[in-house]
């Protein structure tokens, strides 16, 4: 008996029991079931071990006295392998239809991976169980996860059923899209769907959710949609009974879908109560899509916007995006009523680099009317913007040659006097530098002439100026300016004088091209409606045509640069020694007197009876400018750059001996430069005015400085002279008559903890576009905290003796600080210190609520003088989830 016993057991225990990361293999496509009811266990162990190891049953051994009726078969469920294994141990039950999995069990059924602490395994009923077990602590470890392709959730039990893909799960929780679905217990009917009651929705990821929407029942489809039954708000485990949403209803695809877009909703003083971005989003296709949204106000206010975005992959992408709004202010009937019609349009386009390596379209659009952003603009940045520019241009490479065609369309518009400036078109065609004396096949060095070089740019402009109401208006001959500019620098070989100085001549033709000329005659007694400051007895006739219109001019320059050393005569200085470096140029130009009656670009007229004459440009007003200057030009030009710096000791390397002493690099001066130029020909005034820049850093401050300074003095008409500063002038004011000068520093103080991970979210804002928008966009915490200014001092000398000249100081603060992990503020403000009062300043509070966050956003005075106050949920697929309190600066009017 006792030996019968210990038999059986150990006969079952290879079966049974296996060691640590165990791993079985079953795979039974085509293989039937064997019915062991009467097959004894050790002959049931050899046939278990035979129907999980292979493929076929016919070596499987036959009980004595049994016949071959006793092997039945059954239809297959398994259509592929089934991989298991578990840290701890495997057991397998008796009749060889279970198996028990514990520690860290692994079930992998094609794409299906069960992972839990125990797991059961019916191979009969083709079902599995799982559970996890709890520590010391009393906390569930290991608890069941599902993956089912890209499906993933977690457990505290689980039955499945591998046949029929339903199951029951207990306390899941699933991620679908940007939400989480919590549910106590759960049916899982198909492969994609789930039905649940009393469960909760929330785009909170902490295990007990700070808010939610309890779902008395619901329907869970994956990657597609949730709809659920009445449904209310929970807030810190508060329910929020009223409103009840009879019915819900979320969107769940990972590829975008068409539907409504649910509008905000606020009040304002002015406009008062409002609908805002409502509307209608349409997925058209995988290349674009198109979104419809428009405002509405209790006050008769409203917008209308159109919004698409498209794409076609490895050949080019972009977005436009149109809006028209109507702002009415006031009572119809009243004097204060006011009704501004407005209307922005951008447009961005790009082409893909791979597309066409030769040419490229582009385009990039920015155009609204002037009030548009003053009565519009939600931020403070598109309400401060008075300048806007656009531009759609085409370029092509001409293949193999050194020839180059771009085509531009281009705006630019100032809000602040609503003048409107269009280039349409602005066409360019270049010629690489070439060497026309250049043998294409050759042998030794270049021959001196063969350093001869050309090459050409040519540009077509048609555009006009005027204010945006009157543009439409303007006529085409009379308003629009065009033209043709030629511009053919010719390089000459260049040379070096005793191997120190470099010597480079040169020669440049440019010629202009207008289709218009002006003829001036004098009228006695005229009172013509004359521009500028052409008198009114001179009659202006446009003379239409071909207009050539060239110069040119000859020029050589030399350069050098001279260093000095000094070495301090101590050997145990921290100094090792300071440098100057100082490079001069020197150039010669000349230009003959293009105001000669043989050029006939400038017209003698006299302009009143006493027989005084003047002289007039028949090229005014070109828009390449008018036509050369009158008189001669031999001019003389010299220019100093001075950079100073020296090589200390770096007293922070403390590892190194007195031999290895490791010294560093300081500038002292980064740029020191100074010029001028003197005209030879010129009867007075030869002397230009000097031009003096500075550039240097103290202690981490970068100081820019700069100055001119006139040698010549002006009378009391402001008109320039010939009479020297210096010969009229005393103490500094001989130095020359400072007609400009500007001062400007500033630093940036951060705190070096937390610098990596946000220099980190920067790049996936800004550089990898992981994130939407601009990095100033959004509130980075890992930084504790900046701060920075910024000071400017502008002085603008007097035009006459009388006058005084004009000083502009301004200085600008920004901060931001972390109080806490969760708490941020920031202030920004600019002071004029002349006129004694801020700009626009504004002050931030902001505050991490882990799923939700909380905003409050002040400015408090001037036009911009407004507050908001804010909470809202952070998913974008809850943006409607908010309190809101605000004053509008629209309010303001």
């Amino acid at each position: 008996m006792y030996k019968l016993l210990i038999t059986y057991f150990l006969a079952l225990f290879p079966l049974l029991i296996f060691s640590q990361e165990t791993e079985r293999r079953l795979y039974r496509p085509d293989v039937s079931f064997l019915d062991t009811t009467n097959i004894s266990p050790v002959l049931q162990d050899s046939l278990y071990n035979y129907q999980f190891g292979t493929d076929s049953i016919s070596t499987d051994p036959i009980p004595v006295g049994q016949s071959d009726s006793v092997i039945r078969k059954k239809p297959a469920v398994i259509e592929a392998p089934i991989d298991y294994n578990a840290k701890d141990s495997i057991i397998g039950s008796f009749d060889g239809q279970k198996v028990y999995l514990y520690n860290n069990a692994r079930v992998t059924y094609q794409q299906i991976e069960l992972t839990a602490y125990f797991i059961e395994l019916d191979l009969e009923t083709k079902e599995v169980y799982a559970e996890g077990i709890q520590d010391s602590t009393g906390t569930l470890v290991q608890k069941p996860i599902f993956k089912d392709g890209r499906e993933e959730f977690e457990s505290k039990t689980l039955r499945y059923n591998f046949e029929t893909e339903k199951g029951i799960i207990t306390d899941v929780v699933t991620e679908q899209g940007e939400g989480f679905v919590h549910s106590e217990r759960t049916k899982k009917i198909s492969r994609d769907a789930f039905v649940l009651k009393d469960g909760k929705y929330t785009t909170c990821d902490a295990d007990h959710p700070h808010f939610y929407l309890h779902l008395t029942k619901a329907k869970v489809i994956s990657n597609n949609k949730i709809i659920t039954g009445p449904a209310y708000m929970v807030l810190e485990d508060f329910p929020i009974y009223f409103p009840i949403l009879p019915f819900g209803y979320f969107p769940n695809t990972p590829t975008y879908s068409s539907g409504i877009l649910v509008p905000m909703y606020g009040e304002e003083n002015n406009r008062g109560f409002f609908l805002r971005d409502g509307g209608y989003y349409w997925a058209a296709s995988e290349y674009f899509d198109l979104a419809v949204r428009g405002d509405i106000y209790s006050r008769g206010s409203w917008a209308t916007k159109l919004h698409t975005n498209y794409r076609k992959r490895y050949k080019y992408n972009g977005g436009f995006d149109f809006r028209y709004n109507v702002n009415v202010y006031g009572e119809r009937g009243q004097d204060t009523y006011t009704r501004s019609p407005q209307f922005a349009v951008t447009w961005s386009h790009s082409q893909d680099a791979k597309a066409n390596p030769n040419q490229t379209f582009s385009a990039s659009v920015n155009f609204s009317t002037s009030g548009y952003d003053k009565q519009n603009s939600i931020s403070a940045e598109n309400y401060l913007r008075s300048q806007k520019s656009s531009s759609i241009s085409f370029s092509k490479k001409f293949e193999n040659t050194p020839y180059n065609l771009s085509v531009n369309l281009r705006h630019s518009q100032n809000s602040a006097d609503s003048s409107l400036t269009l280039s349409l078109p602005e066409m360019t065609f270049s010629m690489g530098k070439i060497y026309p004396l250049r043998k294409k096949v050759r042998a030794g060095a270049l021959k001196w002439y063969e350093k001869f070089g050309v090459n050409y740019t040519g540009n077509l402009r048609n555009s006009i100026t005027a204010h945006e109401s009157e543009i439409l208006q303007k006529s085409f001959a009379r308003d629009w300016k065009n033209g043709v500019r030629h511009n053919i620098p010719i390089s000459l070989p260049s040379f070096n004088l005793l191997n120190h100085i470099n010597f480079s001549p040169g020669f440049s033709y440019n010629e202009k091209w207008y289709f218009k000329k002006y003829d001036y005659t004098y009228v006695e007694g005229g009172n013509f409606n004359n521009p500028g400051s052409i008198p009114k007895t001179v009659q202006i006739d446009t003379i239409s045509g071909l207009n050539r219109v060239y110069d040119y001019s000859y020029s050589v320059s030399a350069s050098t640069n001279i260093y000095g050393m000094f070495l301090p005569m101590n050997p145990n200085s921290k100094i090792r020694g300071i440098r100057h470096k100082m490079t001069p140029s020197m150039s010669f130009s000349y230009r003959p007197d293009f105001g000669a009656e043989k050029y006939g670009y400038w017209q003698e007229v006299p302009v009143d009876t006493a027989g005084r004459v003047r002289y007039f440009d028949v090229n005014d007003g070109g828009i390449y400018g008018g036509s050369p200057g009158r008189g001669a030009s031999g001019a003389i030009s010299f220019s100093v750059n001075n950079n100073l710096e020296a090589k200390v000791l770096d007293v922070k390397d403390t590892t190194k001996t007195d031999a290895q002493q490791k010294f560093k690099k300081v500038k002292i001066i980064d740029n020191l430069s100074f010029g001028t130029s003197y005209n030879l020909i010129a009867d007075s005034l030869n002397l230009s005015p000097f031009n003096l820049r500075a550039r240097t850093t103290v202690a981490g401050v970068s100081i820019n400085m700069g100055g001119v300074l006139d040698p010549y003095e002006v009378n009391e008409q402001g008109v320039k002279i010939h009479k020297y500063v210096w010969n009229e002038r005393s103490g500094l004011g001989k130095l020359g008559r400072l007609t400009r000068a500007n001062l400007s520093f500033g630093m940036n103080f951060r705190s070096k903890k937390g610098e990596q991970q946000a220099e980190k979210n920067r790049e996936l804002v800004e550089g990898e576009n992981v994130l939407p928008g601009d990095y100033s966009d959004y509130t980075d915490f890992n930084i504790p905290w900046d701060f920075g200014f910024d000071y400017s001092f502008n002085y603008t000398g007097p035009r006459r003796p009388s006058e005084k000249g004009r000083i502009t100081q301004t200085i600008g603060l920004r901060g931001n600080m972390n109080l806490t992990d969760k708490w941020r503020i920031s202030a920004n403000t600019n002071f004029d210190i002349v006129a004694r009062e801020f700009s626009f300043t504004t002050f931030n509070v902001n505050r991490d609520l882990h799923c939700w966050s909380m905003a409050f956003n002040f400015v408090p005075f001037g036009y911009m003088k407004s507050y908001s106050f804010t909470i809202n949920a952070k998913s974008s697929m809850l943006k409607d989830l908010k309190l809101q309190k605000r004053q509008s600066h629209y309010d303001n009017f």
